[in-house]
């Protein structure tokens, strides 16, 4: 194929044309100092990737969405969808929206996860598209744009927020992370490095995450909810209170709590003898 990243000068459409072309395909990209630029580069793509930040993708979509054909392809590869997805689907192009579950860093798609919401697309050409990551080790998990947003405000919003929340109450008591670094179990080490991890990265890609998804409010209410509940259960030191909120949860995670011990010990194992 003939395949167009508009972004692809980034570090997701960099990655992603190295994915395409070592599947054997031809890449063009456009970028802000390309000389292509992205009216063209659809006029001479069979599909086109839209590879911008989340405040950009449905600008971008919309200004070339009327140039597409029937014969073409588009997707996009925000952490969102509903709003992508209903934007390519204002031309006549077959559309399935992406969403990688990593970042530019990964040297392959091994033991990746990459989400995909199809949603006007051939059967023939949704599985050449998904094979083209399914062959090179990636999971594809395929679901619908509101399911998608809804899961990732959990998967990402929930998890963003609450590392979040945790840097800045260190910061508001004054505790550096070099402070409580002699102090350090592995597993403190495996949470305080998910928050440096995001904290190390850009903050307008963390931003879009938790402020373009209308789904990730009700999640963060949510969560201020529930810390607040248990705040109070520990601020009155009821020891009974507290293990019937603990027992509830653990029910709540059945045997995923099991799953979870296993795939810990052997990760704390691996921090330990590294």
């Amino acid at each position: 194929m003939r395949i167009g990243i508009i972004g692809g000068t980034g570090q997701m459409g960099t990655l992603f044309t190295r994915v395409f072309q070592d599947a054997g395909h031809e890449v063009r990209v456009s970028g802000r100092n390309t000389t292509l630029k992205n009216p063209d580069l659809v006029l001479m793509s069979d599909l086109i990737m839209v590879s911008v930040p989340i405040s950009s993708t449905i600008r971008v979509i919309e200004e070339i969405v009327h140039l597409l054909t029937e014969e073409q392809i588009i997707c996009d590869l925000t952490s969102l969808k509903k709003g992508p997805v209903t934007a390519m689907l204002k031309g006549k192009a077959e559309v399935i929206g992406l969403h990688p579950m990593f970042g530019p860093t990964v040297t392959s798609l091994e033991g990746q996860t990459i989400v995909a919401t199809p949603a006007r697309c051939s059967p023939g050409n949704q599985e050449m598209i998904l094979s083209l990551f399914s062959s090179q080790g990636a999971r594809v998990t395929i679901t619908d744009p509101d399911h998608h947003d809804r899961m990732m405000a959990v998967i990402q919003g929930l998890t963003h927020f609450k590392a979040l929340v945790m840097a800045d109450a260190m910061r508001r008591l004054g505790i550096t992370p070099d402070e409580t670094e002699p102090f350090m179990s592995p597993v403190y080490r495996i949470e305080s490095t998910i928050a440096g991890r995001i904290l190390a990265q850009d903050p307008w890609l963390y931003a879009d995450i938790l402020c373009e998804n209308p789904a990730v409010s009700t999640v963060t209410t949510a969560c201020l909810e529930a810390a607040a509940d248990l705040a109070e259960i520990i601020a009155g030191h009821d020891t009974g209170a507290f293990t019937e909120w603990f027992i509830r949860d653990r029910e709540w995670f059945g045997e995923y709590c099991d799953r979870s011990q296993q795939e810990t010990d052997r990760l704390i194992t691996s921090m330990v003898h590294s």
